[in-house]
């Protein structure tokens, strides 16, 4: 740390020898050992403290960049559900006959060999607020009145 040499040292205790004396020499030598140990603490926190300062401002950096892609990526997943959605409800509209179109509409033909109750029975056709519906819950398929299966 100081770049002192063994002869130096040894230069150094001879003198404080002389100059303190034997009797107060162990002594003077404990505190110094204590002092020094204690400034040697103290510049290891120091040290110590600047490093977690400097990893919490970089952590805060890093949350923010963070955050903002989470904040971006958010905004393009919910621009892209929006379109769909969009997209899907052009198509269920463009779908789904309107009043008049369902009025002139004829109705589907029974199937060769389908059982009597269903020969009876017009088909099913949901309404448009009911396709909108499929369309909203996953497009499920419609449900048949009760007392007739499909």
């Amino acid at each position: 740390m100081f770049d002192i040499g063994f002869s130096e040292m040894l230069l150094i205790a001879v003198v404080a020898l002389i100059v303190i004396g034997p009797e107060r020499l162990p002594k003077v030598a404990r505190t110094l050992g204590h002092l020094f140990g204690r400034m040697q603490r103290y510049v290891n926190d120091v040290k110590a403290d600047i490093s977690r300062e400097m990893e919490l401002e970089e952590l805060k950096r890093l949350q923010t960049t963070i955050q903002d892609a989470a904040s971006s990526f958010e905004q393009s997943v919910t621009r892209e559900v929006n379109a769909a959605q969009t997209d899907l409800q052009k198509i269920a509209q463009d779908a789904s006959p309107g009043p008049a179109e369902a009025a002139a509409s004829p109705a589907l033909p029974p199937e060769p060999g389908a059982p009597a109750a269903q020969l009876d029975a017009a088909p099913v056709r949901p309404t448009q607020a009911e396709a909108g519906a499929q369309l909203d819950l996953d497009l499920s398929a419609p449900k048949a009145p009760a007392g007739k299966t499909v």
